[in-house]
């Protein structure tokens, strides 16, 4: 059914041509069309490239580093970015700017959207202002979560450089200390501090570099999928801390994972030299197998291990997050890409 839904759109969009794209027009000084939109990634995971689809003018929607985005339930696209005008763009998704908010965030970095009965909010972490913030859609600030004073480990304030949150159902929050200390912190809805584990090391219950994290319901028995970025793998955890498995991805620097219908998304930002570009996505199976990487080679498995993966050299500069919208879209900003918008790829 996906399938065949993906085709009628696409055989739609190429007979209704221009007349289905309302923004053309709009940004015509800003946003050009490609006349040849390359095609990346492998088996049913492949995606046609729109480099100029988040494209605006930056004298009105400046951008430094862009981080990450999440997809509300109106289908409008949030992501944070660092410039000093703005922190939050909201995109539509044809690519047209909505709004934007925020000058708080210099670092505005992890991006997470709840849904408490129905009402969304969002959790943006900030690791220069050492802080994490719940806020509303539209800016207003409802919580506010800095260094815990609770653990002694953090003998100054600006040890705390917060990455990513993820929210359990109970409404639990965990923060992933990911430029800090390598500590995941639980906190009540409240912002109560409940515990923390982790840190930073080499053990198998430690990470180094804990970017980011998600609530994993892929098995109906909830867990913590966290990355271990400059370690090149995911560890699983449990709701309370207790160390599950790792999963291994040889040269992959992971930001953080992202779930849609069961299968398993995330950016790589770097396979090897941090002074160049070769970012790239991956997208895995149920059974965390890697089955398609846009702006990569094909995967390639060895011993039951994934074969480190080589840049095609011009889809990604340093691409940080995906966003999936309910088409099976991924919508990519990028960090350190010389002040360069987020991009779409459409599923093919």
């Amino acid at each position: 059914m996906k399938n065949n839904r993906r085709q009628f759109l696409k055989k739609t969009t190429v007979a209704a041509g221009v007349a289905l794209n309302p923004f053309q027009d709009i940004f015509y000084l800003t946003k050009k069309t490609s006349e040849n939109q390359t095609i990346v990634g492998h088996g049913d995971y492949r995606y046609r490239v729109d480099k100029d689809w988040g494209i605006q003018d930056p004298s009105q929607f400046p951008v430094n580093d862009c981080h990450e985005m999440v997809l509300d339930k109106k289908n409008r696209i949030f992501m944070t970015t660092t410039h000093p005008k703005n922190n939050i763009l909201i995109y539509d998704r044809g690519g047209k700017i909505l709004g934007s908010w925020g000058t708080e965030y210099p670092g505005a970095h992890g991006l997470t959207l709840s849904n408490e009965g129905g009402e969304e909010f969002l959790f943006i972490t900030d690791p220069e202002t050492h802080k994490v913030c719940k806020t509303t859609l539209d800016g207003k600030k409802l919580l506010q979560i800095d260094t815990p004073k609770e653990i002694a480990n953090y003998t100054s304030e600006t040890q705390f450089k917060p990455t990513e949150t993820a929210i359990a159902p109970n409404g639990d929050i965990y923060v992933a200390d990911g430029y800090g200390l390598d500590f995941i912190i639980r906190y009540d809805a409240q912002g109560n501090y409940l515990q923390h584990f982790g840190g930073k090391g080499s053990g198998q219950e430690h990470f180094d570099c804990c970017h980011g994290v998600t609530l994993d319901t892929r098995d109906n028995n909830n867990s913590l999928l966290i990355t271990s970025r400059t370690a090149n793998c995911f560890k699983r955890f449990s709701l309370t801390g207790d160390y599950i498995e790792t999963i291994s991805l040889p040269s992959c620097y992971i930001c953080r994972p992202v779930l849609k219908r069961g299968m398993l998304y995330f950016a790589v930002i770097v396979t090897q030299d941090w002074g160049t570009y070769d970012g790239m996505l991956a997208v895995l199976d149920k059974n965390n197998t890697v089955v398609s990487m846009p702006g990569g080679n094909t995967p390639a498995y060895q011993d039951q291990q994934l074969r480190p993966p080589v840049y095609d050299q011009k889809t990604f500069l340093n691409p940080h997050d995906i966003c999936v919208d309910d088409d099976e879209n991924l919508y990519v900003p990028q960090w350190n890409s010389g002040k360069t918008y987020p991009i779409k790829l459409t599923r093919v």
